[in-house]
Parts: C-alpha cells; sequence; structure tokens
C-alpha cells in the first residue's frame, strides 16, 4: 500500500512541481528510506528497490510530457525484463537520488538505466545500485505497440546516445519463448 502511495504522491503532486524534461533527460527524483522499506537485516529490501524504481519511472513520464502522450493515445508501459547490482545498502531515513534515463531501443523495447545515488564522503555521488529496465508499451484495447509507433511519439534517440551492445545481448538472452510450446522442458 505504502508503494501506491508513494507512486501517486509523486505523480499527482511532487512530479508536477519539477522541472519539465525532454524524453532523453536524466530524471532525479529523491526518496528517503521508510521502515516500510527494510528487511529484517534493518536495510532497504532488495525486492523494493524495483518499486521505488517503477515511482522514478513515472516521475521522469510525469514531466517529460510522456504520461500524458500514453494517456491520449491509450497506451501503458510494462516491464519486460530488469536486473540490478548493489554496492552500498540503504539504511533506514537515508535519503537518496534515483537517477533515470532512457539508453535506447531495440526493434521490440526500450531500456533504460537506474541508479540509487547519495552523497560520497568526498562529496560525489557515489552509486549504491544500478539497474536496467527493458520495457514495451501495450495498446489498453489489445497489442503491442510498435517501436517505431514510440520512437515517433517520443522522438529520435540522440545521434550521440547509443544503445550498447551489451544490453542489446542481455534483452536478447533473458527474453522468454513466445510460447510454452517453444520452451524447453526444465521441470
Amino acid at each position: 500500500m505504502h508503494m501506491l502511495f508513494r507512486t501517486l504522491l509523486h505523480i499527482l503532486f511532487l512530479s508536477r512541481r519539477k522541472p519539465d524534461l525532454g524524453f532523453y533527460d536524466v530524471a532525479r527524483t529523491r526518496f528517503i528510506t521508510l521502515p516500510t522499506d527494510l528487511d529484517i537485516n534493518r536495510h532497504m529490501n532488495n525486492g523494493v528497490y524495483f518499486s521505488i524504481m517503477d515511482v522514478a519511472r513515472f516521475d521522469a513520464l510525469v514531466r517529460s510530457g510522456i504520461f500524458a502522450t500514453m494517456r491520449d493515445r491509450d497506451w501503458y508501459p510494462v516491464v519486460a525484463s530488469e536486473t540490478i547490482t548493489f554496492r552500498k545498502s540503504l539504511s533506514l531515513w537515508q535519503r537518496f537520488t534515483i537517477e533515470s534515463r532512457v539508453l535506447g531501443f531495440d526493434d521490440k523495447a526500450v531500456y533504460m538505466e537506474q541508479r540509487f545515488v547519495r552523497p560520497g564522503a568526498d562529496g560525489r555521488p557515489e552509486i549504491y545500485a544500478q539497474g536496467f529496465i527493458r520495457a514495451r508499451f501495450l495498446r489498453k484495447a489489445g497489442g503491442t505497440v510498435p517501436m517505431a509507433e514510440v520512437a515517433e511519439a517520443f522522438g529520435a534517440v540522440p545521434t550521440d546516445d547509443v544503445l550498447p551492445e551489451w544490453i542489446e545481448r542481455w534483452g536478447q538472452d533473458v527474453a522468454l519463448p513466445p510460447t510454452r510450446a517453444e520452451a524447453p522442458s526444465v521441470w
């Protein structure tokens, strides 16, 4: 329930008070580690990181105007794949920022990077965790929005932003086969 509250808080109030962004700009969304985020080890639960990444992505969508475009076209985003790597734990009441940015597209999905950042001992930003997301857009009436239509709606990827080859490979490696009949039996 607290993630729903956080999402609505950002979408309805906080995101609208921040500066507008371009789709390819870095969105910085601030958070604080709450008691409901903790696990038995008294640091942020690994699953909560993914939930907070969702909230930060919605902040970026609202601030870039993409949320309104999706609503007008009856689209909605879904995560197809995600991965995260941890460097340091976030503890109770620690303030942190999630930096979210679109890396680019392939023929089926859009890729994003999200970093959990806090000031380091030297005052420079220190990455506590880093996640990568592969997402698609679906139509409320049914079906997937073709990536060419997504790119047309959101603008072309800047020429200096080239989707890293390793992330395209990751996207292919973690994708499930289209149907259950094609999946190898491992049970």
